[in-house]
This record gives C-alpha cells, structure tokens and sequence, in this order.
C-alpha cells in the first residue's frame, strides 16, 4: 500500500469513528432527555410517557435540520410544519405539542425546558402518553426536538 493510499484510508477511518462517536451521543442524549422527562413527570405524579419510535424519527428529521441551521426553531421555511411531519412518520395522534432547543449536553436542555412555562407545560401534560426524541450534534452542541403526543 503506497502512503497516500494509507492516509486516505486513514482520514476515511477517522471520519467514520467520529461520526459513530456522534451518533452514540446523540443516542445517549435521547435516552437521558427521554429518562428525564419521565423522572419530572413522576415528580408531580403523572404517568409515564411511552417511547413511540414515528415521533423519535420525526424529532430526529427536525433536530437534523435544525443542527444544518444553527438554531432551533419549530419550522423553517420550505419544511413541513410539525403535524405534517409526525404525520408523515406514521405517527397518529389526536394531540401534539412539541420542545425543541439547543445546548451543550441533554442535563442543561432538559434543565432549560423546565424552566420554561411552555416547555415545561409539554413536559407535564396530563393529556399526553407518547413522546419521541430526537437529537442530532453538531460541533459541542446539541440539537434537541421533544415531540409529545396523545395516541390514536
């Protein structure tokens, strides 16, 4: 193998152990953010929400356009609204509400959401038994879409 072949394998090895790395986090973010929403809604004595994978890839869609932006916002222009997206995902609902924001780990956001009447009103929604989460890095930051929902 000729050295250029070798740093070229090499840079390709490194690009994809950073990009399994990243996924990992955003994986874990998911789970820690998904686990936190839980612990608050116990704390005030609220059920459970369940994981429902067409919302989790719904917010995952949003949280990559968001990261592709810089910003968290619900829509940006030319994209769908959030209905359409969680419809479009397979999710059925007959209530949605949805957190997004971005920061430097899930503990902070999550901590940030709370401190939000909004957000913090998603959150601890009675009415709500679902939620997806989806986060997406980009740099040290992290993209993060909560999409919260009452199942059909």
């Amino acid at each position: 193998m000729r050295f250029g072949t070798r740093l070229a394998v090499a840079a390709i090895s490194s690009l994809m152990l950073c990009a399994s790395a990243s996924a990992q986090m955003a994986a874990r973010a998911e789970h820690e953010l998904f686990a936190e929403v839980n612990q608050a809604r116990r704390t005030y004595g609220l059920p459970a929400l369940r994981w429902d994978e067409s919302l989790a890839a719904a917010a995952r869609q949003h949280a990559a356009v968001m990261a592709q932006h810089g910003e968290a916002e619900h829509v940006f222009a030319g994209e769908a609204t959030v209905s359409a997206r969680v419809k479009q995902a397979g999710a059925r609902f007959s209530w949605l509400a949805e957190n997004v924001a971005q920061g430097p780990a899930a503990s902070f956001i999550h901590a940030e959401f709370m401190k939000s009447p909004n957000h913090r009103a998603n959150v601890l929604d009675g009415d709500m038994d679902s939620i997806g989460v989806g986060v997406v890095t980009r740099g040290q930051q992290l993209f993060v879409v909560e999409d919260f929902s009452k199942a059909r």
